[in-house]
Parts: C-alpha cells; sequence; structure tokens
C-alpha cells in the first residue's frame, strides 16, 4: 500500500470527524446510511429466499434450506471478522488523534491478515458444510439442497472479507455513505443474477448462491477502485504492504472478544436451529421467513451500535469523555424510539410480511408466531447494543463477550428447551427475550460504573496516542 508523503491530511478531507458537533446530529448522521446499506444487505438473504420460495422447483423446501445454513457460514468467519472489527476501532481512535501514519499501518496489516486467512477459511467451510447441518438435525429431504447453498457461499469467502475491509477502513474514518453506494450496486445486481439463475437457468438454491458470491465480488473490486482514486492519504496496492504485530496484536486484543462473541452466537443459534429443525420443514421454513423479517427490524439497532463505536472511538482518541456519555444517552434514546415503532408497525402486518416467502399456511402461522414472541421486547436488545458498541469503541471488548456468553448459553438456550418442551415448539422463541434480559443486566452494570473510561485513556497513554 503506498502512501501520500503528507500523513497529516485534513481529517475534514478523509471522512467525518465526530469529536465535534452536535452528538445526536453526528449519530443519526453517521447511522442513516449505514441502516440504509444494512436494509440492502438484508435484502441479499430475503431476496435470496423470496426468489426460491416462490420460483424454485420445490420452493418450501429451497426456502428451508437457504435459511438453515446461516449459522455454520456465520459460525465460520466470525472469529476472524471481529479482528477486523477491531482493526476499524484502531483506525477510528487513530482517525480520531489525528495519527494518520497509524491509520495507515493499521489497514495494511489487516488487509494482510485477512487476506492470509480467508483461503484456509473457505477451505474449511467447504470440507465441513455436510457434518455440520448433519450434527444440525437438517431433515435428509433438504440436506442435498443446503449442501449445496453453503459450498458456494464458502467459495466467495475472499469476496466478502474484501468488501467488509473496504467498508470498515471508510467508516472508521466517519464516512458511512460510499459503503452504502457499494452494496447499492451489488444488491442489484444479486437481485438481477437472483432472477436469472432460478427462474431462466432453473439452478434453484445453487443459482441464488452464486448470485450471492458474484455480487459481492463486483463489490470488492469497485470499492478498491473508488478508495485509490478518491485521492485520500492511502492507495489499496499490493506493493509495499507494510505488516505491524504491534497493530495487530491490538486488534486481536479488541477485536477478538467480539470474534467469540459472534462464534458463540453462532454455535448458539445452531444448538437452537438443530431444535428447531426436529419440527419439520414447514416449522423451519417459517421460522426462516420470520427471521428475515426480523432481521430487518434490527437493522435499525444495528446501526446504532456501529455509529456509537465509531463515535466513541474517535471521542476517546481525542480524549473527549465529556462528549462519549453525551452520544451514549442519545443512542440508548433513539433506539427506544425504534424499538416501540417497530413493535407498533410490524405486529398487525406479520402475515401479511410473511407472505412475501411463501403461500403455504403452515408455514406463515408458524413465522407469525416467532415474531408475536419476540418483536414485544427489541427495547432489550437495542439498549444492548448501544451499551456493547460505546465499549468497543473504547477498546474495552471483554464484558460484551461475557455479557453475550451468559445470555445465549445460561439463558437463552437452555430456556429454549425447557420452553419447547414443556409449552410447545412456538413458545420456545420466549426464549430470546429472556436472554436479553440476562445480557442488559451485566452491561449496564458495568457501562454504569465506569472503569471502562479509565482503561481507555490508560493504553492511549502507554501506545503515546497523541
Amino acid at each position: 500500500m503506498s502512501n501520500n508523503k503528507n500523513p497529516k491530511n485534513s481529517k475534514k478531507a478523509a471522512g467525518v470527524d465526530m469529536t465535534v458537533g452536535n452528538p445526536t446530529r453526528l449519530i443519526i448522521y453517521f447511522a442513516l446510511p449505514l441502516l440504509a446499506g444494512n436494509i440492502l444487505q438484508q435484502l441479499y438473504n430475503m431476496v435470496d429466499s423470496m426468489v426460491v420460495g416462490n420460483f424454485a422447483v420445490r420452493g418450501t423446501d429451497a426456502l428451508a434450506a437457504v435459511g438453515t445454513t446461516f449459522p455454520v457460514i456465520f459460525m465460520i468467519i466470525s472469529l476472524f471478522m471481529g479482528v477486523g472489527q477491531g482493526a476499524t476501532i484502531k483506525i477510528s481512535q487513530y482517525y480520531g488523534a489525528n495519527d494518520m501514519d497509524g491509520l495507515k499501518r493499521t489497514v495494511d496489516t489487516i488487509y494482510i491478515f485477512l487476506f492470509a486467512v480467508s483461503i484456509p477459511i473457505a477451505l474449511v467451510g467447504i470440507l465441513i458444510s455436510k457434518p455440520m447441518l448433519r450434527l444440525m438435525n437438517v431433515p435428509e429431504g433438504i440436506l442435498p439442497m443446503a449442501t449445496t447453498y453453503m459450498r458456494i457461499i464458502f467459495l466467495g469467502t475472499l469476496a466478502s472479507f474484501g468488501y467488509n475491509i473496504n467498508s470498515g477502513i471508510l467508516q472508521g474514518l466517519g464516512d458511512s455513505r460510499k459503503p452504502l453506494l457499494f452494496l447499492a450496486i451489488s444488491t442489484i445486481i444479486n437481485i438481477i443474477l437472483d432472477l436469472v439463475f432460478v427462474i431462466v437457468f432453473h439452478w434453484d438454491v445453487a443459482g441464488v448462491a452464486w448470485a450471492t458470491i458474484l455480487a459481492q465480488l463486483f463489490s470488492f473490486l469497485y470499492s478498491i477502485h473508488y478508495i485509490n482514486s478518491r485521492g485520500g492519504f492511502f492507495r489499496i496496492s499490493y506493493k509495499n504492504l507494510e505488516f505491524d504485530w504491534g497493530i495487530l496484536k491490538e486488534s486481536i486484543r479488541i477485536g477478538l472478544p467480539a470474534g467469540i462473541q459472534n462464534l458463540l452466537f453462532s454455535l448458539a443459534s445452531i444448538t437452537l436451529q438443530g431444535l428447531i429443525n426436529g419440527y419439520g420443514e414447514k416449522f423451519i421454513a417459517g421460522y426462516n421467513g420470520a427471521n428475515k423479517i426480523d432481521a430487518f427490524a434490527f437493522l435499525p439497532l444495528v446501526s446504532f451500535s456501529v455509529a456509537v463505536t465509531t463515535y466513541v472511538g474517535q471521542n476517546v482518541g481525542a480524549r473527549r469523555m465529556d462528549r462519549v456519555n453525551r452520544g451514549v444517552k442519545s443512542a440508548l434514546l433513539l433506539s427506544t424510539v425504534i424499538s416501540i415503532v417497530l413493535a407498533v408497525v410490524l405486529l398487525p402486518s406479520a402475515g401479511i410480511l410473511m407472505r412475501l416467502f411463501t403461500q403455504d399456511h403452515e408455514v406463515i402461522q408458524a413465522g407469525v408466531e416467532y415474531l408475536y414472541r419476540v418483536l414485544p421486547f427489541y427495547m432489550m436488545l437495542g439498549a444492548i447494543f448501544i451499551l456493547n458498541g460505546a465499549l468497543r469503541g473504547a477498546g474495552e471488548a471483554f464484558v460484551p463477550m461475557v455479557g453475550s456468553l451468559i445470555s445465549m448459553w445460561l439463558a437463552r438456550v437452555p430456556a429454549a428447551y425447557i420452553l419447547a418442551r414443556y409449552f410447545g415448539g412456538s413458545n420456545l422463541y420466549f426464549s430470546y427475550p429472556i436472554g436479553w434480559f440476562m445480557g442488559i443486566l451485566i452491561v449496564i452494570v458495568y457501562y454504569l460504573k465506569g472503569p471502562w473510561k479509565r482503561k481507555a485513556i490508560e493504553r492511549l497513554e502507554v501506545k503515546g496516542t497523541t
């Protein structure tokens, strides 16, 4: 990566400086493009499900097959993408401190690391696809389709990593708008290829998988072109890359707990998916269709969480701890209001939304029962994500990981099995709010006690960040 000779270029030229100005406006300004981008990202999975559910030869089975693979795919890549998230936080901190040399070395280092691990991850994913699906109790009727879909998706690991790296770089600089452009282009390509591969070529689940990875590859290549043509203080090149072990270790320290948290989430999801799979194809299809709707509802909370992470990272780097508290309070209020609006709007229309995926009455009913048991409790989920995002932005990722561990494995998973056994399959979904309640108790106590603030400043002083 060749760098410009002037490392102290204006921060304004690089992205959005979140160390000055109204915190609420800055968070909203940053979060809205993220929200639009996340909607487009979910449109990937939703369109895949809608196309195979309505146009594949065995629509209900194809819908179940596509949805049941997600926990395994996410489990394989989550640990390593956590390190990428840690590097994004380091970028935001260096940016807030106006340390452009440290920022450029971070970009170089994370590119070398993630490209080095992407090929092994793809190979491992392809090899374990079928055994993992069998462990999840996937019905034999949809196992071949699920295996095909998963293996093709793993072939695109390099493109997926590359796109996420470039989006993370720009988000760390406070630019959440250009990643939206990359994703918009990719989503349009994905939709077109979905329709062509499934309706015209009749490739069914293989078609939507190939559409996904080809669209991601284009988005990755286009994002490289944009970054290199924008005239900033670094360019993406595979010559003269500078690897910094110290930055990698710090990125791992920050990002590994998030990766472990994602891994634990994935393992818990696989465990729950195995429980759900025991209720048959229609129940699986209903769950997976409703899960896509739930994922859309979840997007505003994720977007504000990422915005808070960047906001806190920049302000910690600038040692503006007073602004950190103001921004987190604003984000908590925003997430609460949004959670209430989501429940009011989506609950009455749950049945109509499920018909986007299938016309099968049993599948629709299974999906509606999921949404009724999850959406009313979104306020707790929003608070967890905002506080976890704030702590990660300050470089404190261990407590969010512990909270996730307890929420998922000591609360949600046991509750799901107990509820399913004594109250029926549909009521296992009450395990979600039970887990969220446990998680929020842990993170809110640690946030209010405040030792993370002192640790953040101490780490900056040790690293010599100015």
